[in-house]
């Protein structure tokens, strides 16, 4: 055996997930220069998902975010079961994501203003909304009214959860109807899209924002496009799903990449009289 074999047999094997190839550009990406990038790809800019933890980093002041409702978990009233139990996967949820449930909730600062913040979390069964999301949007959304305080929440969802039926499907009016109540109470909404933002999220509190952002090429939409190409027999124009498109259309109000976004809504809130 030459010298080069032996030297290649001893050489010890990259460890996965060293590297990660872009999905949008395919470049060769250095994993910890994508995670402390805000997670951009460093060529194209694609805007990787974010777990909730990241996401109230990146918008929050250090040390100032105090979470409410956080030990909150589902019950399974329907005992569904499809390729598994439902309280199975809500054990599989928590172990990928970290999380108890697909949002997290609370209040902090940012840049010294006061907000309260809700976050989706995708990793936890695809961001769904079932009735501990519905529940801890609505407490934050009735905290903020009483308190004054405006509402920053930041979805990332496949919509509805399928698994509690009926049960998910109440929170798009619930979430609907506290919101409708801090309008009267004239304090602020801002909604944030991000990738992806779809069905119910999307057709409930994810589209009042009385400012609604999305972070660029964000897919954003309520169903997919073959089904609503079968509903409607027409052709559809392409990209129709997406943060630039919905802009263009007067759908949304801003698209902002991720490292602008806190700036963005700092200065919105302070246009807003938030203080």
């Amino acid at each position: 055996m030459s010298l080069l074999s032996r030297l290649r047999r001893r050489r010890p094997p990259i460890p996965d997930g060293l590297w990660i190839k872009c999905q949008n550009c395919g470049e060769i990406i250095y994993s910890k220069t994508l995670i402390e990038g805000d997670k951009l790809c460093p060529k194209c800019h694609y805007h990787y998902l974010l777990s909730a933890r990241e996401r109230i980093a990146l918008l929050i002041d250090d040390g100032t975010f105090e979470e409410h409702d956080g030990a909150m978990t589902p019950c399974d009233p329907l005992k569904f079961v499809d390729t598994g139990s439902y309280s199975d996967k809500q054990k599989n949820a928590r172990k990928k994501s970290g999380e108890l449930e697909a949002a997290v909730t609370g209040t902090g600062t940012m840049d010294g203003v006061r907000v309260a913040l809700g976050v989706m979390d995708f990793s936890y069964m695809g961001g769904s909304m079932g009735s501990v999301v519905g529940e801890k949007l609505t407490r934050l959304i009735e905290r903020a009214a009483e308190q004054r305080l405006p509402v920053i929440v930041v979805s990332a969802s496949g919509g509805v959860r399928m698994h509690e039926a009926i049960i998910g499907l109440m929170q798009m009016a619930k979430t609907s109807a506290a919101l409708y109540r801090l309008k009267e109470a004239r304090v602020p909404y801002i909604s944030v899209l991000t990738n992806p933002t779809t069905g119910g999220t999307t057709a409930s509190f994810a589209m009042l924002g009385d400012v609604i952002i999305a972070e660029p090429k964000s897919l954003i939409g309520f169903a997919g496009p073959r089904v609503i190409k079968q509903t409607i027999r027409q052709d559809l124009p392409e990209g129709f799903q997406t943060a630039e498109f919905l802009l263009e259309k007067g759908t949304i109000d801003l698209v902002v990449p991720r490292p602008e976004m806190k700036a963005t809504i700092v200065r919105l809130l302070r246009h807003l009289g938030c203080s």
